[in-house]
């Protein structure tokens, strides 16, 4: 499984941007992708999750900010970040579990994916 993020960058508080991610070498066609993040000294934390069929889960500090889609023609990720906040800062990753065994909430609230990629800083001052 490859992931690769773009799209980071470095906004003011209430900006906006778009993360994407090109994935490629997934084997099954049972799967969730998503995004978590971690900031420094900090733990990872799941921010958003999709499944095949477009259901969508958010950890409560992003629901009606951020907006995940996929493009499964194209095997893309998308995650859509309005209205940015100071607390949003940290590395976001793409990211991938094979046959998921939680909940699709699992993997949005705690980031429990087994396959990532490098990541892309996202930076949000006051």
């Amino acid at each position: 499984v490859q992931l690769m993020e773009s799209g980071g960058g470095s906004v003011q508080t209430g900006g906006s941007l778009r993360l994407s991610c090109a994935a490629s070498g997934i084997p099954y066609s049972d799967y969730f992708m998503g995004w978590f993040r971690q900031a420094p000294g900090k733990e990872r934390e799941g921010v958003a999750a999709i499944n095949r069929d477009d259901t969508t889960s958010y950890r409560s500090s992003v629901e009606g900010r951020f907006t995940i889609s996929q493009d499964n023609n194209n095997n893309m990720l998308y995650l859509e970040m309005i209205d940015l906040k100071p607390e949003d800062t940290a590395m976001y990753y793409c990211a991938v579990q094979l046959r998921p065994r939680q909940e699709l909430s699992y993997y949005s609230e705690y980031g429990g994916f087994s396959y990532w990629g490098q990541g892309t800083q996202v930076t949000v001052s006051s």
